[in-house]
């Protein structure tokens, strides 16, 4: 079991897989002070799991925020706006294409989130990273 300090739907760890290892622990006839440590984090993360919608959009919005700081988008729109001289346009204009971006990941992101297990998502995730860091470092070595 995970003992990170992920939120329940984010951690990968489903109600039924819980019930699956009490059910193995009890079957290997561990102590109740085993169960009970093992039951522990994901108390912890069910409480973190009703977070209140100011933090989540707090998290949300710092953490897109650094992520975008000085990426091709924000370059983009630098060059745009200067070129233009109409940078309030320009603003609209990025806002409105990043907001549809946002919404587009969101909508999708549920669509997965209903479709397929959170291990799914996680597993799948970490194969596509790695294929493209893969991709990456061959365009490096034999580009």
């Amino acid at each position: 079991m995970k003992t990170d300090s992920a939120p329940l739907g984010i951690s990968g760890i489903s109600h039924t897989e819980i019930d699956l290892e009490m059910e193995d622990s009890t079957n290997s006839n561990l102590t109740t002070a085993t169960l009970i440590e093992a039951v522990q984090p994901v108390v912890a993360d069910s409480q973190k799991n009703q977070q209140s919608p100011a933090v989540v959009f707090g998290t949300t919005f710092i953490t897109i925020f650094l992520a975008e700081i000085g990426d091709k988008t924000q370059l983009s729109t630098l060059l745009m706006s200067a070129e233009s001289h109409s940078p309030w346009v320009v603003f609209i204009g990025s806002a409105a294409a990043l907001i549809t971006t946002s919404l587009l990941g969101v909508l999708l992101g549920s669509w997965i989130a209903n479709r397929f297990s959170p291990k799914t998502v996680e597993k799948s995730a970490g194969v596509m990273l790695l294929l493209i860091s893969l991709m990456m470092f061959w365009d490096v070595f034999h580009g």
